[in-house]
């Protein structure tokens, strides 16, 4: 990276994502910087990260759950510096090369300059739940952020870093994260161990309450993310009776967890949450929010979340807001119930998967596509008011678990198998029920039609007004790329490419259900026949 326009790093774009600090370290040719979100080791965390003899810098988005056990691994063999769970890169990569990623469990995206040998070592998580870009400048320069309005100005080409992947700049890239359910073509056969697929998916949401500030929970009020709220509840729970001396949640700052729910006034979403909370005697935030609130913010979450896919840009924006809310409340870290619809087939399309087989290969596609979806919304719906979403049901363990049993456990045969069936079971007990059977067995709503049934409408009405039908008719000439093919996508497409380059658009990809199984093209789960309050045609 060529340092004479390193300053650019330092401006606004990315200062929402790291309000606590920033800091930077040039050597030669090489910018590091670091804009800071405060979450492990408050007062001494500052990044970028060097070892004692500055020998190494690094620069880290995400969080290290295993870095206690790597700590005590390495002994005395490095002098760490601060208590930040992600330091222990540095010494991981002394140890271990190249190969260092695989034995980090947590959520990231990293740059790791090694001085002495003038090399450059990058990486991202297994599934891609925090962002990373890579840009190539004109004059040769190379670029990581992120985010891609980091590069839009200094790269003529822009593409987004692969999850799974290291890049050295002496050997190249490499995929260091290939689980044999990912790369094998043989669909799995084994029963479902129902107690191994509860205690994983526990102990998941468990370490992910490693923290130094206050947290909580997102409560939409379905399957998912009201599983993560009941797990954390018990363990917040059993903690403020028994806490141990080692203890690294940091439960102190509420020993009753909170959560958050946001939607238009009366909407399926928020009386479900409520049920929840209550069983759950958690601290409730319930929040409002208006049809015009959600059209004021359109514009500022294309911005954030740096795309123009529909079914993403309906759901960001109610988490946007509820984000912002939350923000206010002085929490900065939260739970999130995404991934479990593409481990288990939850989306209503997957009600028409042919076969077994061909359920397995869609939700190994999902999962592998998650970080243009849902693992972006999750991220930078929150990161845009700086708080952090982190999300269990993609533990490297859980998938493990999840998608190494038989995919007929999977699919839908209704009523006896309603979707993500397996997972419901899995938590269906007598003794203690982990959440009451009107939310266990309730049907899947997805997150942009639970914050109220006229948010969608409103937009697809909004969007009648905003494009014409002689411009969506032409639309292919405006936009030879992935054009649009409705006026809802039209018109989110207009409010991306006024604020991004095309090479940014490159980036994108959208979500649409299965077409080859007979699913309607849009991506709203009202849309399937199966939904309780299923739209038959488009409007």
């Amino acid at each position: 990276m060529k340092h004479s326009s390193w300053h650019v790093l330092l401006r606004y774009s990315l200062r929402h994502r790291g309000p606590d600090w920033n800091g930077l370290k040039i050597v030669g040719n090489n910018a590091l910087a670091h804009e800071r979100q405060a979450i492990v080791d408050l007062d001494n965390g500052a990044q970028p990260l060097t070892d004692a003899n500055n020998k190494f810098i690094l620069s880290v988005n995400g969080e290290i759950y295993n870095h206690q056990h790597h700590r005590k691994q390495l002994g005395e063999s490095y002098q760490f510096q601060t208590g930040s769970d992600c330091e222990v890169i540095i010494p991981l990569y002394i140890k271990h090369g190249t190969q260092l990623a695989e034995h980090l469990d947590g959520m990231f995206s990293f740059v790791l300059y090694d001085v002495e040998n003038d090399t450059h070592i990058v990486a991202r998580d297994p599934i891609g739940i925090t962002p990373l870009y890579r840009g190539w400048g004109d004059d040769g320069s190379l670029w990581y952020a992120s985010e891609a309005k980091s590069l839009k100005d200094n790269c003529s080409r822009i593409e987004v870093f692969p999850p799974g992947h290291l890049f050295s700049s002496k050997t190249g890239l490499v995929r260091y994260y290939q689980p044999e359910w990912m790369t094998s073509t043989a669909i799995p056969t084994q029963p479902c161990d129902l107690k191994l697929l509860r205690e994983t998916f526990e102990a998941a949401v468990i370490k992910r309450l490693m923290c130094d500030v206050p947290f909580g929970v997102l409560l939409s009020g379905g399957l998912d993310s009201s599983l993560v709220a009941a797990i954390a509840s018990r363990h917040l729970e059993q903690l403020a009776n028994n806490p141990p001396a080692n203890d690294e949640s940091h439960v102190n700052w509420w020993p009753r967890l909170h959560s958050f729910a946001i939607g238009l006034k009366n909407a399926p979403d928020l009386e479900a949450a409520r049920v929840v909370a209550k069983h759950l005697n958690t601290v409730h935030h319930e929040f409002h929010f208006t049809i015009q609130d959600g059209h004021d913010a359109l514009r500022d979450v294309v911005n954030h979340l740096e795309t123009y896919d529909v079914t993403t840009i309906r759901a960001s924006t109610p988490m946007y807001l509820l984000s912002r809310r939350i923000k206010a409340t002085g929490v900065k870290m939260v739970l999130s119930g995404e991934g479990s619809d593409e481990i288990f087939g939850g989306y209503l399309y997957f009600h028409k998967a042919p076969s077994a087989a061909d359920l397995h290969k869609e939700t190994i596609q999902r999962v592998g596509n998650l970080h243009l979806s849902d693992c972006l919304r999750a991220n930078k719906s929150t990161m845009a008011w700086g708080v952090e979403a982190r999300v269990p049901f993609l533990d490297k363990a859980f998938l493990d678990v999840a998608m190494s049993f038989d995919p007929a456990e999977k699919l839908h045969r209704q009523p006896t198998h309603i979707e993500k069936h397996v997972l419901r079971k899995a938590f269906d007990t007598a003794d203690k029920p982990y959440l009451p059977a009107s939310v266990l067995w309730r049907q899947k709503e997805q997150f942009s039609d639970g914050v109220g049934y006229s948010w969608i409408d409103s937009l697809k009405d909004a969007a009648e007004q905003a494009v014409t039908d002689a411009q969506l008719a032409s639309a292919a000439v405006r936009f030879p790329h992935d054009t649009p093919q409705t006026k809802e996508a039209y018109w989110y497409r207009e409010m991306f490419d006024e604020q991004f380059p095309a090479t940014v658009a490159s980036t994108v990809m959208r979500w649409i259900p299965k077409g080859e199984w007979g699913c309607n093209a849009d991506p709203s789960g009202r849309f399937q026949t199966v939904h309780s309050s299923a739209v038959l045609a488009d409007k």
